[in-house]
């Protein structure tokens, strides 16, 4: 997986993070641009590189956890 995590809640709270650090650093741009210069990096080391990445991390993690889940039932008798 490149833009994925090892489960889909990590992918989840990786981007919730991320959401929020670009939310605050789009925020506070207009008032003072040093917590934007921080957060804006910080976001887009969470999302993986941008919203869309991050969606296609999540479509990767969800369909890895599908294939796990489905090798184990075809292993367990």
């Amino acid at each position: 997986m490149f833009f994925g995590n090892r489960s889909v809640r990590m992918h989840l709270l990786r981007g919730a993070l991320g959401g929020v650090a670009l939310w605050l650093s789009l925020r506070t741009v207009a008032t003072t641009w040093v917590p934007s210069l921080l957060l804006m990096p910080l976001a887009l080391w969470m999302f993986k590189g941008c919203p869309i990445c991050w969606t296609t991390g999540l479509f990767e993690s969800a369909a890895a956890w599908w294939h796990r889940r489905n090798e184990q039932a075809a292993l367990d008798p």
